[in-house]
């Protein structure tokens, strides 16, 4: 099988109206208007993580979208000093005050709801081609309590991937964090589910390739990074080295399963 070269094209707009925080989780994202007319949830380079947790999102909204996973689209959204000078919550307006400039957005499903695993089972391949991806992405916020999936027109959308890569918080020992198992799986939300986890390997390595983990690491706004040269080359040769071994978190998530049904 050829295997494929996903390109992401990642739009840019302005965002024209605050309309409200959103106040779960502590990054404090926001409901907003762009230029565009559309509605998006905006996640602010000014939050806890900064322009780390806005890296994350990215590469694991681009990353599961490669994969033929669906995610709302992502976009940039220009923030302007305008922002925050009205606002009359004194630390929404300091979010928005430091997060002027360059911004991600994920476009708003109205009537979306929280997908919950106790009424909504994702199939054996889906929820198996998930569990991989949180795996490769080391992302640890995808559990039972808090699955950060939405049931929207009948179908599962994946949302916040911001807590992946948790190894850029410190940047020691990248090297040996990318040959690792990701020991956190065992609280994922889909893992009983997950009973492809083979043909879900082999399915995600045809779809993520080393050129599709160039393509979508090259799409980070300079400004996100302290060192965009180094650091792309950092990201790049993480998650090729991951994937080029991808035996190793794939067997551990089934032997985890293993022990939970």
């Amino acid at each position: 099988m050829k295997k494929s070269i996903y390109i992401p094209e990642i739009r840019r707009t302005e965002v024209n109206r605050y309309i409200a925080p959103l106040r779960e989780g502590g990054s404090l994202p926001a409901l907003a208007e762009a230029d565009d007319g559309f509605k998006y949830v905006v996640k602010f380079r000014g939050a806890g993580h900064g322009t780390k947790a806005l890296i994350a999102e990215l590469i694991g909204g681009e990353m599961a979208r490669a994969a033929g996973l669906r995610v709302p689209e992502l976009v940039f959204l220009d923030l302007g000093e305008e922002f925050g000078r009205t606002e009359g919550d004194e630390e929404i307006q300091d979010l928005l005050k430091g997060s002027q400039g360059l911004n991600l957005g994920l476009h708003y499903l109205s009537g979306a709801m929280t997908w919950d695993v106790a009424v909504n089972h994702a199939s054996p391949l889906e929820a198996s081609m998930i569990v991989w991806l949180d795996s490769f992405l080391t992302n640890v916020d995808r559990t039972v309590r808090n699955t950060n999936i939405l049931l929207w027109q009948r179908e599962l959308w994946l949302i916040d991937h911001g807590a992946s890569l948790y190894f850029h918080h410190s940047w020691n020992g990248w090297e040996k964090t990318a040959l690792t198992p990701f020991p956190y799986i065992k609280d994922h939300a889909l893992i009983r589910d997950a009973s492809m986890l083979r043909e879900a390997d082999e399915i995600m390595r045809q779809r993520i390739t080393p050129e599709t983990i160039r393509a979508i690491v090259d799409t980070i706004p300079d400004d996100w990074l302290d060192e965009p040269e180094e650091q792309r080359k950092v990201y790049t040769q993480f998650l090729t080295t991951r994937l080029e071994n991808s035996n190793i978190f794939t067997d551990h998530a089934i032997t985890v399963r293993q022990t939970l049904i």
